[in-house]
């Protein structure tokens, strides 16, 4: 029996029968939706390994999900099912993934290889600055604090939500200053860009920007991830549901996510948009009682 068979025999006999439909599942998009205790994140594991042992190259799987030990956790246990193999796979929270591609395309955007990432500090510091270059004197007016107008423009670029909207919605009694925060919110883009400095948001929006603005990045990452695994579906945002669809728009839509609920943001025309009703289309529920 040749190693592969080992492996894969390996990988059916530790899961349940739900659980194995979902890890050795065909190519195509697959949602699967699994409760919290049910074993979900134990199926992106276990898929992940089937790829590897089905001959998949490791390095063109993609794994996503939404904490930096989440993400050690779940490499950690590819690596003890099919071996040191697994360490090509790319594997992390979004904002590594794109730190890791931005490191090598930040020059089309205008950045050098070498930016900084700011810390929520060094964000708020520099849209105090930013403030103070409006004319804004914080100690003498009723405007929103440094830390807010970063949650602010965190939460707009995140949802693609205008800020005014935003504003109106949570926090009404500073509409007023909605076209200062505007104005503040180019400042702070300019001044990041003339300090060779990016914050997390940056991140996405910037790794979003290389796919949509350069088709030959699209292309080349879009066909090498032949297979994306992205766990915790649920809590994606918008600009993580778009990176997601326009990568997988390249490689025959091999996609599986897996979540809590079937509320997720569905493809519509290269853009994704909430709905109650999720994408990728085909859904597989494990709903053992098994341990993640």
């Amino acid at each position: 029996m040749s190693l592969r068979r080992i492996h894969i025999d390996r990988l059916r006999r530790e899961l349940n029968p739900q659980q194995w439909a979902a890890v050795s599942a065909g190519p195509g998009p697959k949602l699967v939706i699994a409760g919290a205790g049910s074993g979900k994140t134990r199926v992106v594991t276990y898929r992940v390994a089937y790829l590897i042992a089905q001959g998949v190259d490791p390095s063109n799987i993609l794994m996503v999900t939404f904490t930096n030990k989440a993400a050690r956790e779940m490499l950690s246990r590819v690596e003890a099912l099919v071996g040191p193999e697994a360490r090509r796979v790319w594997g992390g929270t979004f904002h590594a993934v794109g730190n890791r591609l931005l490191r090598g395309y930040a020059h089309l955007l205008g950045y050098r290889p070498n930016y900084t990432i700011l810390d929520e500090e060094d964000q708020r510091d520099f849209i105090r600055l930013c403030i103070t270059d409006e004319g804004i004197p914080l100690k003498e007016v009723r405007f929103p604090s440094p830390a807010l107008v970063r949650d602010v423009l965190s939460f707009s670029r995140n949802t693609g939500i205008p800020v005014p909207e935003v504003l109106e919605r949570y926090h009404p009694y500073f509409l007023e200053w909605a076209e200062v925060l505007e104005r503040v919110e180019g400042r702070y883009r300019d001044r990041k860009l003339s300090a060779n400095a990016m914050d997390y948001d940056d991140l996405l929006l910037n790794w979003l920007r290389l796919l949509r603005e350069f088709p030959e990045v699209s292309e080349l990452y879009g066909r090498k991830f032949e297979h994306i695994l992205v766990d915790e579906y649920q809590d994606t945002n918008l600009l993580q549901a778009e990176i997601v669809e326009l990568l997988a728009s390249k490689n025959g839509r091999n996609i599986m996510v897996v979540a809590t609920t079937p509320r997720a943001y569905t493809p519509s025309g290269g853009r994704a948009t909430r709905t109650s009703s999720a994408s990728p289309s085909a859904t597989l529920g494990p709903r053992s009682s098994s341990s993640r």
